[in-house]
């Protein structure tokens, strides 16, 4: 084995040893803010809450945790992401990822399109040109990769333009199943709000789609979820395709677990918050998908990393 080859190794190691620390420190954020919605931060607010020191402590926590929950997952995402098809492919992915996610935000957020009308609050940390948080686009990149990694479970692995776009289009759908819980409960806890005003004047379908009857957000957020997922994962595997997330990103349970924790806190406040459908709809939609990708693991694993069989394909294809 060559020096360069021990190079190689060992920065694969450390990006995965990344990879899994961060995700165990996404979890833990997770798990923290579930239990926190689920209990005391639930109104109305407990006698203890109420005191100077712990409301400022609650205030940090507002300020910081739901970012710092979001970094941790996008680092490890990233970080597996290197891991698994090399660095430069990987922060590409993140780049292309990162910018389109954030235009169509930026774009929701002053035309109302694809997504209608709605506004982020100041509880999902620092805003891009005052108008989209930062981790909002990171959290469509990370959740696209753990998105692909599943569909790479049960896509075959075609490169081919029509399976391109396939594989995009049912990317898109496992990401807006996240969201079936998701935004409602990002709505009750005051992280964005809706405002789609008077639409008695449009058509029925416009009303249909646009009035906000699933727990106060409109049809047309899924729809400009579906939209942004497809587009953005399209691109996503322009740079790395199907053959790729099948062989060297879809072995491994790292991004099916990533995908698992971000409903932890969505689902925890639907529950507790007086939207039990949106909770039992929203657990049926990410469990569908999760079912879908261990049904079809490749082989036993030996931890949460690849199996041993995703372990030889890697090594295999490195060595060429």
């Amino acid at each position: 084995m060559t020096p360069y080859t021990d190079l190689q190794d060992t920065s694969k190691s450390t990006l995965f040893r990344i990879a899994t620390l961060t995700l165990l420190g996404h979890l833990a954020f997770s798990a923290f803010s579930a239990f926190a919605f689920a209990t005391f931060l639930l109104p109305p607010y407990p006698d203890w809450l109420q005191t100077a020191q712990n409301q400022k402590v609650m205030a940090v926590g507002y300020a910081y945790g739901g970012a710092t929950t979001v970094t941790l997952g996008a680092i490890s995402g990233l970080a597996f992401l290197a891991y698994a098809v090399g660095v430069r492919k990987a922060l590409i992915t993140f780049g292309v990822a990162f910018l389109l996610a954030f235009t169509s935000e930026y774009l929701g957020t002053v035309t109302d399109y694809p997504f209608g009308a709605y506004e982020y609050t100041s509880q999902l940390g620092y805003k891009l040109f005052d108008r989209v948080p930062f981790n909002i686009p990171t959290s469509w990149f990370y959740m696209l990769v753990a998105s692909l990694a599943i569909c790479g479970r049960f896509l075959p692995a075609k490169n081919d333009n029509v399976s391109k776009w396939w594989w995009a289009f049912v990317g898109g759908v496992v990401l807006t199943l996240w969201d079936v819980s998701m935004d409602p409960a990002m709505v009750k806890t005051n992280h964005w709000f809706w405002q789609m005003g008077d639409l008695a004047d449009r058509s029925a379908f416009e009303q249909l789609i646009g009035k906000p009857i699933f727990f106060g957000m409109p049809i047309t957020n899924w729809l400009g979820w579906l939209l942004t997922g497809i587009l953005v994962a399209r691109v996503m595997l322009m740079i790395i395709p199907p053959s790729e997330w099948v062989s060297k990103v879809a072995p491994h349970r790292l991004p099916i677990a990533l995908y698992a924790i971000n409903g932890l806190l969505p689902i925890a406040i639907c529950l507790r918050w007086d939207m039990v459908p949106a909770g039992i709809l929203g657990t049926i939609a990410m469990v569908v998908p999760l079912w879908a990708a261990l049904r079809n693991d490749p082989a036993p694993l030996t931890s949460l990393g690849a199996s041993p069989s995703a372990g030889v394909r890697d090594g295999a294809l490195s060595a060429r």
